[in-house]
C-alpha cells in the first residue's frame, strides 16, 4: 500500500470516527434541541483548539449483538483544548453512539483524559449525556464507574471539575458529577437520580415525572446537588467559560488576574442607607455585595437552593475572591441546615483553589425547630465552622448587622481564624437580640413593674448601649475597626493587598474528620 493510500484510509478512519453516530441518531438528537457531542465541544472550547484522544478506539465486547457494531471512538469524544487560551481537559458522552452507555472502552478514555489532566494541572470539564451502564459489557462497565469515581477523589482540590448535565444521567453514573466541584444542569432536557420513576412506583406507590423526580428545577432548589440551572445547551457552556474565568487551572497556581476597570478607591455611598432603620426589616445582601466588587459582577454559586446564604465568586481590584453572606431577605439571614452545608462546601472549594474569602454577616442566630434539631442542625452547623477554621487563606469579614450568639462565631469571626474584621456602625454584636436578653436577664423586674414595656424600652436600650453595639467588640480587638458602609470597598481591598502574601501552616495529619 502506498503513502497516498495509507493517507487516504486515515482520511476515512477519522470521518468515520467523527460520525460515530448513525445518521437518525443525529437527527433525533437535534430534534430534541441537543448538540451532538463533538459539536457541544466546539461549542465550548476556543474555536479551533480542540485535540482529540483515542479517536480510534474500539469495544471488544461480544454478544448480545453489539458484536458486529464497533464505531470507532465508541461512546465518548475526549481531548482537550483552550478556554480564553488555558488548557482545559474535556469529555462528551455521545448518546447517538450506543446512548452514551459507558462500557469497558469509555471508561478508559475518559479514565485517561482525567489522568492527563492532573497530571498537568489542567481543569476537567465532563459533559453528560448517558443512558448509563452498558449492560451487554456486564460488571466491566462497573468496574469502570468505580475507576472514575476514584480519578474524581484524587483530582479533588488540585483541579477544578465541572459536569455539565446535558441529557440522562442516572444510576451509579450519578456519583461522579456529585463529586465534581460544580455541577450545571440544562432545565428541561436533563435529569439526574439514582432510581427513575417506573422504579419507585413498583417499590413506594409514589408517581413521579423524570422532571419532578431529577430535574434541573428539584435539584437546584430542593436537594442542593445542582449549583446552575442553564435554560439551554449554549447557556450552559457559555457559563463554564465564564466560571472558568475565576479559577486557577490547579491548586499551586493563583487565579488570573484581570486588569479592573473599577477604581479601587471608590466609595460606595448607596451602602449608607441599605440598612433600614428597623433591625427586623430585610434587604437584599446581594445588592449589597454587587456594590462592592469589582464592576458590580458578581457569579452567585446555588442562587436557588438555601437562599438565606448567598456565596459566589466576585473579583476585588482584579483578583478573585469568595463571597459568603447570610440573606437577611429569605428566613431573617439565620442558619439551617441546608445554609451550612452550602457554605461549607464553597469554603472548602476556595480555600482549596487559594481564592481569599469575604464575608458579610448579618446572622441572628441557628434557625431554630424541632425539625431542625432532629435533621442535625448541630451536626451540620458544625460543617461550616470546621470549613472557616480550617481555610488558610486569606479571610476578610464585615458585619454589617446582626452578629448574634454562636452563627457569630461560625461566620468567620476573629475567634476562628478571620484575619482582618470590620463592621459597621449599623452592627449589632452579642449573644443575642436586646429584646431576647431583656427578657431573660430582668424577668422578674418586668413581672412586678407597673408599667412593664417602658421598663423594658429603658432597658433594652440600656442592652444595646452597653453590650450590642460594634464598639465594645471593637475595644476588645475582635473588630479591628468599625467603618462606614460607603469605604467597604477600598477597605477590604487594602486588607487583601496586604495579606497576599498570607501563610499558614497547619499540624501535620492525614486529614481531619469534618462532621459529615
Amino acid at each position: 500500500m502506498s503513502t497516498e493510500e495509507h493517507i487516504e484510509r486515515l482520511r476515512v478512519l477519522r470521518d468515520q470516527a467523527e460520525h460515530a453516530g448513525s445518521q437518525r441518531a443525529i437527527d433525533k438528537q437535534h430534534e430534541a434541541g441537543k448538540m451532538t457531542a463533538r459539536e457541544r465541544i466546539g461549542a465550548f472550547l476556543d474555536k479551533g483548539s480542540f485535540v482529540e484522544l483515542d479517536k480510534f478506539a474500539r469495544h471488544q465486547a461480544s454478544g448480545f449483538g453489539i458484536e458486529n457494531q464497533r464505531p470507532h471512538g465508541d461512546a465518548v469524544v475526549t481531548g482537550w483544548g483552550t478556554v480564553d487560551g488555558r488548557t482545559v481537559f474535556v469529555f462528551a458522552e455521545d448518546f447517538t453512539v450506543f446512548g452514551g452507555s459507558l462500557g469497558r472502552v469509555v471508561g478508559d478514555k475518559v479514565c485517561k483524559v482525567m489522568d492527563l489532566a492532573m497530571q498537568t494541572g489542567a481543569p476537567l470539564v465532563g459533559l453528560k449525556d448517558s443512558g448509563g451502564a452498558r449492560i451487554q459489557e456486564g460488571v466491566e462497565s462497573l468496574d469502570s464507574y468505580g475507576h472514575i469515581f476514584s480519578r474524581n477523589v484524587k483530582a479533588s482540590g488540585v483541579i477544578p471539575q465541572v459536569s455539565v448535565i446535558m441529557g440522562p444521567c442516572a444510576g451509579g453514573a450519578v456519583y461522579s458529577p456529585a463529586m465534581t466541584d460544580f455541577v450545571y444542569q440544562v432545565d428541561g432536557q436533563s435529569h439526574l437520580f439514582i432510581t427513575g420513576p417506573d422504579v419507585i412506583k413498583t417499590v413506594t406507590g409514589e408517581e413521579v415525572t423524570f422532571d419532578e423526580l431529577g430535574g434541573a428545577k428539584p435539584h437546584g432548589t430542593v436537594s442542593g446537588v445542582t449549583h446552575f440551572v442553564s435554560v439551554d445547551e449554549r447557556h450552559a457552556l457559555e457559563e463554564v467559560r465564564y466560571l472558568l474565568s475565576f479559577l486557577p487551572t490547579n491548586n499551586l497556581e493563583a487565579p488570573p488576574f484581570f486588569t479592573p476597570a473599577d477604581r479601587p478607591d471608590r466609595m460606595a455611598e448607596e451602602l449608607t442607607t441599605i440598612i433600614p432603620d428597623s433591625p427586623n426589616q430585610p434587604y437584599d445582601m446581594v445588592r449589597l455585595v454587587e456594590q462592592v466588587v469589582d464592576d458590580g459582577e458578581f457569579y452567585e454559586v446555588h442562587q436557588h437552593f438555601a437562599k438565606n446564604i448567598v456565596v459566589g465568586l466576585a473579583r476585588l481590584d482584579g483578583y478573585t475572591v469568595g463571597i459568603v453572606g447570610n440573606q437577611p431577605a429569605a428566613l431573617a439571614g439565620t442558619l439551617d441546615i441546608d445554609a451550612s452545608a452550602k457554605a461549607a462546601r464553597f469554603v472548602r472549594f476556595c480555600d482549596a483553589f487559594n481564592i481569599p474569602l469575604v464575608t458579610f454577616v448579618d446572622v441572628p442566630g441557628f434557625l431554630p425547630g424541632v425539625d431542625q434539631e432532629h435533621g442535625g442542625i448541630i451536626r451540620h452547623g458544625a460543617k461550616l465552622l470546621y470549613a472557616f477554621c480550617e481555610a488558610t487563606v486569606p479571610r476578610l469579614t464585615i458585619i454589617t448587622r446582626k452578629a448574634y450568639g454562636g452563627a457569630y462565631v461560625v461566620m468567620n469571626s476573629r475567634s476562628v481564624g478571620a484575619d482582618v474584621v470590620f463592621a459597621w456602625p449599623t452592627a449589632q454584636i452579642a449573644v443575642m437580640g436586646a429584646q431576647g436578653a431583656v427578657n431573660i436577664i430582668h424577668r422578674r423586674a418586668l413581672a412586678e413593674a407597673d408599667d412593664p414595656e417602658a421598663v423594658r424600652a429603658d432597658l433594652v436600650a440600656e442592652y444595646d448601649e452597653r453590650f450590642s453595639n460594634p464598639y465594645v467588640a471593637a475595644e476588645l480587638g475582635l473588630v479591628d475597626e468599625v467603618i462606614e458602609p460607603r469605604e467597604t470597598r477600598p477597605r477590604l481591598i487594602q486588607a487583601m493587598e496586604m495579606l497576599r502574601t498570607k501563610r499558614s501552616q497547619m499540624p501535620p495529619k492525614k486529614h481531619g474528620n469534618i462532621p459529615l
